[in-house]
């Protein structure tokens, strides 16, 4: 998929989380998460940036949503000891969970395509892949991305914001 696609499965995989903590009325952490789930949509295809690793390879395993959510935690703690109202352990965990989250909602939409992704690599190289679209189907990528803005809107009619 290309970043539309991603950033839909991305907000579409976070709705239910925005809106629990919407209900909970912890909105800061709510559009935190938001901006989070945009802005690292694309994380796993920084391996077509670099000539040390191959596309759809190590950064598009359950292992890289391991350690991305892992380094995400870390600057969750980090952030924590300096935000006040927070905590460290709170933005620790939902750092660590929108790491995973971000990466695995990538891993999902990469599935859909004829490519497929290797999740258990390094242990195994078994390719998976529904092969339903091209990653360059712009009307699919068009339809995830509705579909994530979607859900997010009809999160925030059920909590009262729109």
């Amino acid at each position: 998929m290309y970043r539309p696609g991603h950033v839909g499965v991305g907000l579409l995989c976070y709705a239910p989380v925005s809106y629990f903590l919407l209900s909970a009325g912890r909105v800061a952490l709510a559009v935190a998460g938001f901006v989070v789930v945009v802005w690292f949509a694309m994380v796993p295809d920084l391996d077509m940036r670099t000539r040390l690793l191959t596309h759809r390879g190590a950064t598009h395993t359950l292992a890289f949503a391991i350690l991305f959510g892992l380094a995400c935690g870390a600057g969750g703690w980090v952030l924590g000891t300096r935000l006040v109202g927070f905590g460290p352990r709170l933005l620790a965990g939902f750092g660590g969970f929108l790491g995973a989250l971000v990466v695995l909602a990538h891993l999902f939409a990469d599935w859909l395509t004829p490519m497929g992704i290797a999740p258990f690599w390094p242990v195994s190289s078994r390719r998976y892949s529904l092969g339903l679209v091209t990653a360059a189907n712009g009307g699919a990528n068009a339809l995830l991305l509705l579909l994530g803005a979607g859900s997010t809107a009809v999160v925030l009619r059920l909590v009262g914001l729109i």
